[in-house]
């Protein structure tokens, strides 16, 4: 209930705020109710944490990252069981393009580029279908509500409402609770540790286009070390619904290597253009 009760206050004020604005220059309407104390006094908190955040993050040095390429090891589950596990090797490069290349030879690749994604092996390269293939569209659902992208891209769009949902617990661990939604009305909560001011998990969720289903996804962040004055996380395990599907352990991070473009070009790109 407490929930709704500060969407509802911020949603007024917002409402309030956008009919002002569409009735600018005509004195004869009243001026419409500015948010309340208390939805403003909320989001100033909800505020300061995110803020308290990003600095623990690496302040600017972390909204400024050109790129990344990380290898570690990745597995995934089922029934929080172990069913597969491989090494993995990724580049990254904002805001939204991803080369995924997997296996000891690193002789299978994804390729993502905005919205669209492809397949390369020894056989060439294919487009992917997120229609047809439900991993691929709950990959590409976990880049639109990446940290990276709720952090640097929507707390700066307008119409942005932020909620202090108080104190709570992620994996046994203290944290607050803060939830963004942005004007499409889509809405990402962080749990961030109070000491450490780092976030312990991340969660969206989305509707199942078949079934209907609405699933809740779970990121949580852990092993934090400073690489290139940057806070980053070495162990990420990602939950749908409760049930652990995927965990990455990873070795080594760098930041701003300004990789070839050859590397994310659909129509060049080979497997392992760098050897």
């Amino acid at each position: 209930m407490r929930i709704l009760a500060l969407v509802c206050l911020c949603l007024t004020g917002l409402a309030g705020q956008q009919a002002t604005a569409a009735r600018a220059g005509d004195p004869g309407q009243t001026p419409a109710a500015k948010p309340t104390a208390e939805a403003q006094t909320n989001q100033q908190k909800a505020r300061a944490v995110l803020d308290q955040m990003i600095q623990a993050l690496g302040g600017q040095a972390y909204l400024s990252v050109e790129d990344y390429f990380a290898e570690g090891r990745s597995g995934s589950f089922h029934n929080e069981t172990l069913v597969g596990e491989g090494l993995i090797y990724r580049y990254w490069k904002w805001p939204d393009i991803d080369r995924i290349e997997l296996t000891k030879q690193r002789d299978i690749v994804e390729l993502y580029i905005g919205d669209d994604a492809y397949e390369i092996t020894y056989r060439g390269i294919k487009a992917l279908d997120p229609e047809k293939n439900d991993k691929l569209r709950a990959s590409l659902l976990r880049r639109h509500y990446s940290l990276e992208v709720v952090l640097r891209k929507w707390l700066n769009e307008p119409g942005i409402l932020l909620l202090d949902e108080g104190p709570t617990l992620s994996e046994n661990r203290m944290a607050e609770k803060i939830t963004i939604i942005n004007a499409k009305n889509e809405s990402v909560t962080i749990l961030v540790a109070p000491d450490t001011h780092l976030p312990l998990e991340k969660r969206f969720s989305s509707r199942d286009p078949r079934y209907r289903d609405r699933d809740e996804e779970a990121t949580i962040y852990g092993n934090w070390r400073v690489e290139q004055g940057i806070n980053t996380p070495h162990v990420i395990l990602t939950k749908r619904n409760g049930e652990t599907i995927s965990q990455q352990i990873l070795l080594r991070v760098t930041y701003n290597n300004h990789p070839s473009a050859g590397l994310f070009d659909p129509s060049a790109a080979k497997i392992n253009p760098v050897k």
